[in-house]
């Protein structure tokens, strides 16, 4: 949802203790059997907790399976600007099948290696304090998924570039690429190409993961029959009240 009232905007920036002191000076009402006055700081920290817990469980996984990036649309791995006229170059001298296949494989290299990924998201998830929390309970609908990139991207990517280059080799991207390249920098009057996939397979498939999470934070968000734990039913309502 977006922030339509300043004051909303203004809560951003407030302390662990002004945030409490607006939460308890809601009006007295029910949120699943407990009033809203009854939510503690770890409580509300605990609710946003298990949202990114469901969307790693949910989303991430299903990213894991086979054309788990292939065939999603939103997470797709596109070609880089230069192995598009690579891709160009080769479908019109007939090598359709070996150009789509260059794609295929990269989204697979994905698939292959994002599972190594969810122990880090979970050990980022767990380490959310309130102060972290603050924000994010009356931030954008993808607020938490924001806080899990910042806390998580750079040691995610050290550890997933290895194992996206393990993955290169295990689905056999690395050879059809190598033939790929080879073909395409015989092509006369061509500028050589020598890419750096690892790089961008690395980037591409750490965009996508977050992405997810993002999908199913977003329906946390907005969708009641999407809140199914009390916890998740309870902050979330929170939520609602304050963005009113």
């Amino acid at each position: 949802m977006k922030k339509i009232i300043l004051a909303l905007s203004l809560l951003l920036f407030c302390s662990c203790a002004e945030l409490q002191h607006v939460i308890n000076n809601l009006p007295e009402g029910t949120l699943g059997g407990q009033t809203s006055k009854g939510l503690s700081n770890e409580y509300i920290a605990g609710g946003l907790r298990q949202a990114l817990d469901k969307g790693i469980d949910l989303q991430v996984s299903k990213l894991t399976s086979k054309d788990g990036f292939l065939k999603n649309d939103l997470v797709k791995i596109l070609l880089p600007a230069e192995l598009q006229k690579v891709d160009s170059s080769l479908r019109k001298i007939g090598l359709n099948k070996l150009a789509d296949e260059g794609l295929k494989v990269l989204n697979r290299a994905a698939e292959d290696a994002v599972g190594t990924a969810t122990p880090i998201f979970v050990n980022a998830v767990k380490q959310m304090s309130f102060a972290d929390a603050k924000n994010i309970l009356v931030g954008n609908n993808n607020a938490a998924t924001q806080y899990l990139n910042q806390k998580t991207n750079t040691v995610l990517y050290q550890k997933f570039n290895p194992v996206i280059q393990n993955s290169l080799g295990k689905v056999g991207a690395t050879k059809v690429w190598s033939n790929i390249i080879a073909k395409y920098n015989t092509i006369p009057f061509t500028q050589k190409v020598n890419p750096d996939l690892t790089d961008y397979v690395t980037k591409q498939a750490l965009s996508g993961v977050f992405k997810m999470i993002g999908v199913e934070e977003e329906k946390i968000r907005t969708q009641l029959n999407s809140r199914t734990t009390d916890v998740l039913r309870k902050v979330f309502s929170l939520q609602d009240q304050l963005k009113r």
